[in-house]
């Protein structure tokens, strides 16, 4: 089936004397006659064009699905009187969720989604009420990221009630009575914060707080003390900290005021108030760029004392305050640990990573005066762990090791390589393949992200040991614009230094090269939602480096997005891209934006993938995008489109249809390989 012709239809965009012609611009009215055939016209030539993948995806499909241990269950989490996990059953696509007595006892099931019976399920908050007798939960079915709270008695079984259009934020207050929600304006913006009574109609909800500038959203989270609520109020850059008392959600006070470039999040911890911030700029250099922790007295807030110096090599990522102690969330060396300070024995120690690269994670750990510690280790070729440290004798016990048949990690090796920018600057890149794979023009594939500070930590996939198997090696470049190496990285790769990012990941991909590990023939590059970006920007700059790219949700229009505020997530990025209504913004983001700068030249096969619900990245994006690659590449390497048309930003959902997704691109990347 031939690659159907978009209708090309005039429209000039024009800003600061600068005109940026668009006929493609007509795609994102939904409504129009002619936009769902033709999406549809888009999905119809790329199921033809790709129908020889079918054998291999389900291959891939099978393998992956034979790597997941189909019947399984969570260790049990203490709280209170209930111990709580969930449990997989084969076939079903989504965890049950369940409960049973701490001291032994029937199972009793909370929620299973998979009786409700809808083409997609995605739980947001999943929230027990302090005394445990009820349940809210919130759920969105299209995609959208738009939720529904459903309320369920636990001792009677019977629904309490419903909070519609939610943005999936809930917390309970301690009279078991009162739940706290945030709603989305038009823009999918958390802006109203509201207080429900059960057995009140929701449209007499009392509005607590209305956020009005529009870079800012709201959250919603009890203090793991249960003694407050705390409202955060965060920009991209800036945070306001407000408070409720959990016992009293009647008045939302202000705790720490926003100040312009100034970051904040705030914990409870017995009389004080524990304070995780960048601080303010002085001179307009951030005070503790990697972040620091202060305390204060809950009657003083801004009296702050230090209680974790900045350093300059390790960024603080986060605090979870216990009643005993504290941990700390970090990163160094490129690395993600967590680090106890204990206020019983006076220890401060750093759990040990076994790995490099390898990640550590919080696990679940709810009661307040609890002396364990239940926390995760993950690596690219070792399945997750779930360990739990005793706080006084740091004995560690590993209570799970996810288990993953068909699958032995000594087959596999792992390391984490160092690559040069062309300033110098030091681009960490983890790898893995198969132990019998020669490291020697091999077929590789290339991910990156570089935006918002975010990490691609080396995670485990069940999916990647098929491309291993198959002799691909696999690679995360942790380009500037993610938080790689702390806050620094990340500044350096955002606003006017964006196109650092892409030129540390051109960078990585010439090093492949010149080291002779892989060739432009056998390199596939993969990047989503602002890795999207990555892939876009890359490829214009660079097209005869790669074999393939896949681009999954990419936000590619940055110039036209960023200045349409009507847009989910647009006038709140500004602190990340630039308003390109200012000139000089505007200048830097036209400079790279993938879609702006399609020019004629070979591009290298193209598999763009979309969400026609997608909340974040909206469907027009990559259809614009493919639409123009089509019409000014001078080469004939194939550029195919997949809208999923009952899904969003992170595609299909539930455990098979991820690896469903997963087992379409590996197809692709494989083929395109010559490894299938």
């Amino acid at each position: 089936m031939p690659a159907p012709i978009a209708p090309k239809r005039p429209h000039i965009h024009t800003e600061h004397g600068v005109q940026r012609p668009d006929p493609y611009h007509w795609m994102r009215e939904r409504e129009d006659p002619e936009l769902l055939p033709y999406i549809q016209a888009e999905n119809a030539h790329m199921e033809s064009g790709l129908a020889h993948l079918g054998p291999l995806r389900k291959t891939l499909f099978d393998e992956a699905i034979s790597r997941i241990q189909q019947d399984d269950a969570q260790r049990p989490v203490k709280d209170g009187p209930w111990q709580s996990y969930t449990r997989t059953v084969e076939g079903a696509a989504y965890p049950v969720y369940c409960r049973q007595p701490r001291g032994g006892g029937k199972e009793q099931v909370l929620l299973d989604p998979n009786q409700l019976k809808h083409a997609y399920i995605s739980i947001g908050a999943f929230e027990i009420s302090p005394d445990h007798s009820r349940l809210a939960y919130a759920i969105d079915t299209t995609g959208g990221e738009v939720y529904e709270a459903v309320i369920l008695d636990l001792t009677l079984g019977v629904e309490l009630g419903r909070l519609k259009q939610i943005s999936g934020n809930i917390a309970w207050a301690n009279d078991n009575q009162t739940l706290l929600y945030t709603i989305h304006d038009d823009a999918w913006r958390p802006y109203r914060l509201l207080r429900h009574r059960l057995g009140t109609p929701q449209d007499q909800d009392t509005l607590l707080w209305e956020e009005e500038d529009t870079r800012f959203r709201l959250s919603i989270a009890r203090t793991r003390s249960n003694r407050f609520l705390i409202c955060g109020v965060h920009a991209s850059t800036t945070g306001e900290v407000r408070v409720l008392d959990a016992d009293d959600p009647s008045e939302l006070k202000l705790l720490i005021p926003r100040q312009e470039g100034r970051e904040i999040d705030v914990s409870h911890q017995g009389e004080r108030w524990l304070i995780h911030t960048n601080g303010d700029k002085v001179d307009g250099v951030q005070q503790y760029l990697e972040f620091a922790l202060f305390h204060a007295p809950l009657d003083a807030p801004m009296d702050w004392q230090p209680l974790v110096a900045h350093r300059q090599d390790v960024q603080l990522l986060g605090v979870y305050a216990f009643e005993h102690h504290i941990v700390l969330s970090e990163r160094s060396g490129g690395l993600k640990t967590l680090r106890v300070m204990d206020h019983t024995s006076g220890l401060d120690w750093t759990l040990p990573l076994e790995q490099d690269p390898a990640l550590q994670w919080m696990g679940s750990n709810p009661e307040w005066g609890q002396r364990t510690l239940r926390y995760g280790t993950s690596s690219l070729i070792t399945p997750g762990r779930l360990l739990e440290v005793d706080l006084d004798t740091r004995a560690q016990t590993l209570l799970k090791e996810t288990p993953v048949p068909n699958y032995q990690a000594t087959d596999y090796r792992s390391e984490r390589r160092w690559v040069s920018a062309p300033d110098g600057a030091q681009i960490p890149v983890a790898m893995c393949w198969h132990k019998d794979t020669e490291l020697q023009n091999a077929p590789t594939l290339l991910y990156g992200y570089g935006s918002y500070g975010m990490v691609i930590d080396p995670h485990f996939s069940t999916a990647r040991p098929s491309l291993l198997d198959r002799g691909v090696v696999y690679a995360i470049a942790q380009v500037r614009g993610g938080g790689a190496k702390g806050r620094a990285w990340y500044e350096d790769g955002k606003l006017q230094n964006k196109q650092n990012s892409f030129g540390d990941f051109i960078a990585v991909a010439k090093h492949l090269i010149a080291a002779g590990l892989t060739s432009p023939e056998k390199l596939v590059i993969q990047g989503g939602s602002a890795g999207g970006l990555l892939m876009g920007a890359t490829v214009n700059q660079a097209p005869e480096l790669f074999a393939a790219c896949i681009a999954q949700v990419p936000f590619v229009d940055v110039v036209s997005t960023m200045l349409d505020e009507s847009i989910p997530l647009t006038s709140n990025e500004w602190e990340e891209w630039g308003n390109p209504a200012i000139r000089a913004p505007f200048d830097w983001m036209l400079a790279y934006s993938p879609y702006d700068q399609v020019c004629a030249q070979d591009y290298p096969a193209m598999l763009i993938i979309s969400g026609l619900n997608d909340p974040r990245v909206q469907y027009w994006e990559p259809t614009k995008w493919v639409a123009k690659l089509r019409d000014q590449t001078t080469g004939d390497a194939p550029i195919w489109l997949k809208t999923h048309m009952g899904a969003g930003h992170a595609g299909q959902s539930g455990r098979y249809g991820r690896q469903e997704d997963a087992a379409f691109v590996n197809a692709f990347a494989l083929h395109t390989l010559g490894a299938d």
